[in-house]
């Protein structure tokens, strides 16, 4: 709830996962997830399966994966989104070339700018670090799933509008857990878990996108914790 006692309604884009919302929901606040996926958080009540951008604005009926009707009058509270980063992530940066020729990267970026541009007083773009640090703006907050309690690093870019930064609850980067495979070559074990014992490609992706625990649950403690609207 906020200092108000009042809970906030919040849009969480681009999640299937449900980490978020589901930490929001534990707080008393209205939550949806929505993705073009089926919600693989076990609440398909809180999840909107289907196009996120005619929510964004608010005023807009929806149904969740239960089938059950809602409405939201006015805009979202906040919105916390997690555009695609496929054609943005500086780690595919030897594809851009052909992702600008064919237009895959405008794409990508234009869907990012839509969160951007919502007509919403709080607002949060999470990302790898990519492209849109200079095509858009520096992010404001880069942070590390190991920084709020999670043995990973993975740098994680936040855009804010009319939050704060998240304030980590671990200072220094603690001995981080790797497995050892192959020819004597390291991984973080989170990792390894996901590219070694994952098979199918496309739910590789799917794992290897969700919101870090910590991560999701201090998104949830601090931004809806003081939330005058």
């Amino acid at each position: 709830m906020d200092k108000a006692g009042e809970k906030i309604r919040i849009l969480v884009a681009c999640e299937e996962s449900q980490r978020v919302c589901t930490e929001f929901r534990k707080l008393g606040h209205e939550a949806y997830s929505c993705d073009i996926l089926e919600p693989s958080g076990g609440h398909p009540e809180w999840h909107i399966q289907g196009d996120v951008l005619p929510l964004l604005d608010g005023d807009c009926g929806f149904r969740t994966a239960d089938g059950a009707a809602h409405r939201t009058d006015g805009r979202w509270d906040m919105i916390i989104a997690f555009p695609p980063c496929t054609h943005l992530a500086a780690s595919g940066a030897r594809y851009f070339a052909q992702k600008q020729k064919d237009g895959r990267q405008k794409q990508g970026m234009d869907f990012f700018m839509r969160f951007v541009n919502a007509d919403c007083k709080k607002i949060a773009i999470e990302n790898p670090v990519g492209i849109m640090s200079t095509m858009y703006r520096k992010p404001d907050q880069i942070i590390q799933p190991w920084m709020f309690g999670d043995n990973a690093c993975k740098r994680t870019c936040l855009w804010l509008k009319g939050l704060d930064c998240l304030v980590p609850d671990v200072k220094d980067m603690p001995e981080l857990e790797y497995v050892t495979y192959g020819n004597g070559r390291k991984m973080q074990k989170w990792m390894y878990e996901i590219r070694c014992k994952t098979v199918k490609n496309g739910y590789r992706a799917r794992m290897a996108s969700k919101t870090f625990p910590g991560i999701a649950a201090a998104m949830a403690e601090q931004w809806g914790r003081d939330n005058s609207v």
